[in-house]
């Protein structure tokens, strides 16, 4: 097994996420890695074509950059307490998806290994919002371990429930 030395955890504040990055965490203080820590403001989320511009501009990019600075500090902090090195990458605005961020940093910063919380989403709820996670496993230069939460009404024994796997490309 090869050490990870350098790991990218990509986090958004969710129940899951926090999952993978306990695991992130984990990891990297038992290898004496370190971690890297991302997150995107996704803008486009949050607009719904009635605020003018301005509006938008002035009041809410910045209210969304100052939640993402924060996630990313407490993170860090959480990281920093287990002994971690830890830095941050906050991405707001521009072109791409979250799973294209993660791969171009992963392959920046020569990650050994991306970790990231998936939500399990299955159907139409996968079709619509598609799959950061299955897009990173396929792209990234490297292994990535997917995280994710039991489902809810899934005994923590099922079939799919287990609480972290790791996924390799096909």
């Amino acid at each position: 097994m090869s050490a990870y030395t350098r790991i990218l955890m990509p986090i958004d504040g969710s129940p899951t996420s926090d999952k993978a990055l306990a695991e992130a965490i984990r990891l990297a203080r038992l290898s004496g890695g370190q971690l890297r820590l991302l997150h995107m403001v996704d803008e486009l989320s949050y607009v719904n074509g009635f605020e003018p511009a301005m509006a938008y501009l002035n009041d809410t990019l910045p209210l969304m950059r100052d939640a993402g600075e924060k996630l990313l500090a407490h993170a860090r902090q959480q990281a920093e307490r287990e002994g971690v090195a830890t830095d941050c990458v906050l991405i707001v605005g521009g072109p791409g998806r979250l799973w294209e961020h993660v791969v171009a940093q992963a392959g920046s910063m020569n990650a050994d290994l991306v970790v990231v919380g998936s939500h399990g989403r299955r159907g139409l709820g996968r079709a619509l919002l598609g799959s950061d996670a299955e897009q990173i496993v396929r792209h990234a230069p490297g292994p990535v371990l997917v995280v994710r939460a039991t489902g809810a009404g899934e005994p923590s024994g099922a079939p799919g429930a287990s609480e972290t796997g790791s996924i390799s490309p096909a």
